[in-house]
């Protein structure tokens, strides 16, 4: 016992462990490990502990891997041995024994050389609790080696920001592409997005590119494809998946459409426009100078209005498009035959042959309704047949193929009303006797390019929410997590391994 307390061991529990410790030391000793502390180990483990005894631990201690290290070192601070300087056993014991005794603060953090791997400044802020009291100065040292549950406690606890960028620590390509994309989403590339699959960015790439995000129904994707097909019955659900700012925004559009006024930046976004359209019910003749979206607006509504046989509205707002003389020739051309069909069902057909003799060279179909109306001038009123076009008569577009089906509907729903249903037996009339003939050439066709009424097949991007940091992936709190980093903090104290051992003070127990 005398010699081993010269040694630094006090004590037959302690010389029992001592022993137990070299034994496996021998064992695991590299072949590569010096024979001077191989000797070492066996003149102590026969009970002549030499004074090369420290710095052969030391030695072999130095090529094995933390965890043994750390393991040692847990049997020097339990076994009380004097291998350690003062301030390297202090630091044991706390790791050793924190949960026993209120953990010191980091205010005054340890300089590079005692916590080369910043691990004893993690292990007390993590285990007490006071993340945010790292100092952040520690992190280059730290940001290498810990596991990512903890570089994402170090996020939460914004300790981490991305002007750190962490990913330029770590050697795993996931991990670099997952912390970029938690703290610097905008940097993420699409290769890193799928790498991580990342399905909330993939999403909302393939939102914007037109294509379908695959989103189950209600969640944020699927409810903006709606809102874009301009189902304003999404809007409600909507509202709770976007952020205050997009939540207002919606509200400006719904507010807009009670007077058709909206500001620039939402008449600029036509992926919008079909969600205007839904909602906007205009009560008077658009405007079409007031914004491109008025325009096709007033184009619509004028033709809506001459397929629900509303002509005084119609006439309104097609006057309105004919005196858009800033309008392109194909909207105006639209506009003119527009004025055309309406003074045809007037007889005013003087009237809409100088119309028409306006766009007869823009587009064939204006030469066609030309020639309709020309032929109409030559057989005498009496014995002229009905002015109308009966496909629009029955609300539908020029030759639509399901014209028998909306005439039983329309039979159906105006079955008392005696004028309606004579109108609408007449079209049905028309109808068949020009299939019979195979012959539509004395019917007034509009509108003459149905391309120009269609609504813009964009995506509304004024909606879409800017792309929001990834949600952390790991467990927050890790036990596991936590003894990593504390082996690591004990494997640290390696340099605080003394030549020779301390002497202890008289407080120093003594185990016969």
């Amino acid at each position: 016992m005398r010699k081993w307390r010269r040694a630094g061991v006090f004590g037959v529990q302690a010389v029992g462990r001592a022993r137990e410790l070299l034994q496996q030391l021998t064992a695991q000793a590299g072949p590569d490990a010096a024979g001077w502390a191989l000797e070492a180990f066996r003149s102590a483990l026969d009970g002549e502990p030499s004074p090369q005894l420290l710095p052969a631990v030391r030695a072999v201690l130095a090529d094995v891997g933390s965890e043994t290290v750390s393991a040692a070192l847990a049997t020097v601070h339990g076994g009380g041995f004097t291998w350690l300087t003062e301030g390297g056993a202090q630091r044991l014991a706390v790791l050793s024994d924190s949960t026993s005794s209120p953990l010191p603060s980091t205010d005054a953090a340890l300089p590079a050389e005692e916590d080369p791997s910043g691990a004893y400044a993690l292990f007390l802020t993590l285990s007490s609790h006071r993340l945010a009291e790292l100092p952040t100065r520690t992190l280059p040292r730290l940001l290498p080696w810990i596991p990512l549950g903890v570089v994402d406690d170090l996020i939460d606890a914004q300790v981490l920001r991305a002007d750190h960028e962490p990913w330029q620590f770590r050697s795993d390509g996931r991990e670099c592409s997952y912390l970029t994309a938690r703290l610097a989403p905008q940097q993420v590339t699409d290769e890193q997005a799928a790498g991580i699959q990342w399905r909330e960015r993939l999403q909302r790439d393939a939102f914007l590119a037109g294509a379908d995000p695959q989103s189950s129904p209600g969640e944020l994707y699927d409810l903006l494809d709606r809102v874009a097909d301009g189902q304003a019955s999404a809007l409600k659900d909507l509202e709770q998946l976007l952020p205050r700012d997009l939540v207002l925004l919606l509200r400006r559009i719904q507010g807009g459409a009670l007077t058709g006024t909206w500001d620039g930046d939402i008449v600029g976004d036509r992926g919008l426009w079909r969600l205007i359209f839904s909602l906007w019910e205009p009560k008077a003749a658009v405007n079409p100078t007031r914004s491109p979206l008025h325009a096709l607006m007033a184009l619509r509504q004028a033709y809506d209005l001459i397929c629900a046989g509303d002509i005084q509205r119609a006439t309104s707002q097609t006057a309105k498009l004919a005196a858009f003389d800033a309008a392109d020739p194909g909207y105006l051309a639209e506009a003119l035959n527009f004025q055309a069909y309406l003074l045809l069902l007037e007889e005013n057909l003087d009237a809409a042959v100088v119309a028409l003799s306006r766009i007869r060279e823009v587009h064939p179909q204006a030469a066609a309704n030309l020639a309709v109306i020309e032929r109409r001038r030559t057989v005498p009123r009496n014995d002229r047949r009905p002015a109308s076009n009966p496909y629009l008569d029955l609300g539908l577009p020029h030759a639509s193929s399901g014209w028998e089906t909306r005439y039983r509907d329309l039979r159906r729903e105006f079955a008392k009303d005696v004028d309606t249903s004579a109108r609408l037996n007449r079209a049905m009339k028309s109808i068949r006797e020009a299939e019979q003939q195979e012959d539509w050439s004395d019917f007034f066709v509009l509108p003459l390019s149905g391309e120009r009424f269609d609504l813009p097949d964009e995506v509304p991007v004024s909606l879409v929410p800017p792309l929001a940091p990834l949600e952390r992936r790991t467990a927050a709190g890790s036990s596991a997590d936590l003894e990593l980093v504390r082996r690591r903090a004990v494997a640290d104290l390696l340099p605080s391994l003394l030549s020779a051992p301390r002497r202890p003070d008289h407080h120093h127990r003594t185990l016969a």
